[in-house]
């Protein structure tokens, strides 16, 4: 009886920290990134400002370099136009690593980018994010746009 009940105990810890995973970690469904929702792409351009514009330009342009490993073994923050690789990433995924920083990598990735979703509410970051959507050339939108429907 008592092995059962402990068997139960951790089954209900499992499920719990399964359902805030899925919180923090779950999908973008329900948030709106709409780069041509000039509302939103205004109030992304205001945030990313203040809390992007320091490691990844003020035009989107990255750190030099962006693609050279420094002498602590980590990249320096990528440009987010159409020259970097942030088009080549889902929705979800770039709604993760804004939020969650280290955390949204695989164990063992070190990375310089910050958690901001203690700082930054979801429909903030999705206003970045489609702040960021909205600089970006239309053929590379649409192919973004295929990347996000085949997920």
């Amino acid at each position: 009886m008592r092995r059962v009940w402990k068997v139960s105990v951790v089954f209900g810890i499992a499920a719990i920290a399964a359902g805030t995973l899925y919180g923090v970690l779950g999908a973008t469904d329900g948030l709106r990134i709409d780069p041509t929702d000039r509302r939103q792409t205004e109030t992304g351009r205001r945030f990313y400002a203040e809390a992007c514009a320091s490691c990844h330009g003020a035009n989107l342009e990255g750190q030099p370099n962006w693609q050279k490993r420094l002498p602590n073994g980590r990249l320096p923050a990528p440009p987010h136009d159409a020259s970097g690789h942030t088009w080549h990433h889902p929705d979800i995924d770039l709604f993760r690593i804004t939020k969650l920083g280290p955390a949204a990598y695989p164990p063992g990735h070190n990375t310089d980018m910050p958690a901001f979703g203690a700082q930054l509410s979801d429909d903030d970051i999705a206003a970045i994010l489609a702040y960021i959507k909205s600089t970006w050339p239309p053929e590379i939108r649409a192919r973004h746009d295929r990347l996000n429907g085949a997920r």
